[in-house]
């Protein structure tokens, strides 16, 4: 068993690379639109792909982890997802869009399955640590989107091929991997806990708090998901950025949820879950308000800094409060991040739809509704016992 420090390290890792990959090529949107010559609705049906394979691999996910591990499943995962989107970067060099759609659902359907898989492991770290430190590990998401969105966008400046980047970064991934299943426990379920049968995990379906926690990261992943697919390309025909500019906009978005992220640990230890939640919906939605309908550059600007840092929280409070009953982490997660996904089942189609009709701009008046259910929601992630009871350390 590694020590809690080496695992927690491990977990960083993970969050990371999946962030890193992900950002790298979705900074690049707008080329890849270019390079295919398909309008707005048609991108958004081809990154479909993703949010298809990733539902699928959400719906399986807690069956295979009981069969596999935890361990397994993450080290090994964030490789295969990174040669997904490597097979769809030189599908876009190559103009193969089939191939495009093929390498994202081979990338989504494992990506599912990694979401769930680290997210578990983070929160029985978490509980071994005795601090909130969930938002750290989606921090370092975050800083792998950041990174990747910079790396994105520098591809772009130097005219690199989208297959070259994403192999790269695959091959990088798969080291990553291997230094990662040495470093992460085998099985995180613990030892005075009953094994999970079949029936007790289709179970949590029917559960209220289970399906509410989900309805509260659908909003907040289609507030966070809607800015990865389509921030990029809003700046670029909504506001008249440049390529380069869109991409780099993205960054900064990411930027300010990493921030957001970092800071909400110590708000999460005095507030509590509930109403930080509160907090950074009401920013999110301050912050699309201004994307949307702002016209001055600062102003737009302000906006994806505060939308930024409004998305910063709702997913990972959301499987945080998932994993509160550690028996049953894994099937709550997968169900909670199922119903979340939806969010990017749904979305990007939608949004291409609606941004050819009307659009980027006021297309994101879909996401603002979805950060008001996120809003309305936000009680349900309160911290079982008292409002602010805090995690126990576990021996």
């Amino acid at each position: 068993m590694p020590s809690p420090t080496a695992w927690r390290n491990a977990v960083f890792a993970t969050f990371f690379a999946m962030g890193f990959g992900f950002a790298s090529w979705m900074a690049r949107v707008p080329h890849v639109r270019d390079r295919l010559d398909v309008s707005t609705g048609e991108m958004g049906l081809i990154l479909l792909g993703i949010s298809l394979g990733s539902v699928t691999g959400l719906l399986l996910a807690s069956h295979i982890i009981h069969a596999l591990g935890t361990r397994l499943v993450a080290s090994c995962g964030m490789v295969v997802v990174s040669l997904g989107l490597a097979i769809a970067g030189w599908a876009v060099d190559a103009g193969v869009i089939w191939l495009v759609i093929g390498g994202f659902i081979l990338g989504g359907s494992v990506t599912g399955m990694t979401d769930v898989a680290m997210n578990i492991s983070g929160a029985a770290n978490e509980r071994a640590m005795g601090k909130p430190i969930m938002p750290i590990f989606h921090a370092f998401f975050s800083l792998g989107t950041v990174a990747g969105a910079g790396i994105g966008g520098l591809c772009e400046l130097l005219g690199i091929g989208l297959g070259w980047q994403a192999t790269g970064i695959a091959v990088a991934t798969t080291g990553l991997g291997l230094v990662v299943y040495r470093r992460l426990p085998e099985d995180v379920q613990e030892e005075d806990h009953e094994p999970v049968t079949l029936r007790e995990r289709l179970a949590v379906w029917k559960d209220p708090r289970t399906i509410m926690l989900g309805l509260l990261v659908l909003g907040m992943s289609l507030t966070e998901g809607s800015a990865n697919d389509w921030l990029a390309l809003t700046m670029v025909d909504g506001h008249g950025f440049s390529n380069e500019g869109g991409a780099f906009m993205l960054a900064l978005f990411l930027t300010a949820m990493t921030g957001g992220r970092l800071l909400g640990v110590k708000l999460l230890e005095r507030f509590g879950r509930v109403p930080v939640l509160r907090v950074t919906a009401a920013t999110a939605a301050i912050g699309l308000l201004l994307v949307i309908f702002a016209e001055p550059t600062p102003l737009v600007i302000a906006g994806v800094v505060l939308w930024g840092v409004g998305a910063s929280l709702g997913f990972p409070v959301g499987m945080s409060a998932a994993s509160d009953e550690p028996r049953l982490a894994a099937a709550r997660v997968g169900t909670v991040s199922a119903i979340g996904y939806i969010a990017f089942l749904a979305g990007p189609p939608l949004l291409g739809l609606l941004g050819d009709l009307v659009g980027m701009r006021m297309a994101l008046l879909v996401v603002l509704v979805f950060v008001l259910l996120s809003l309305l929601t936000s009680h349900v992630a309160r911290e079982r016992g008292t409002a602010t009871s805090p995690i126990r350390k576990v021996a």
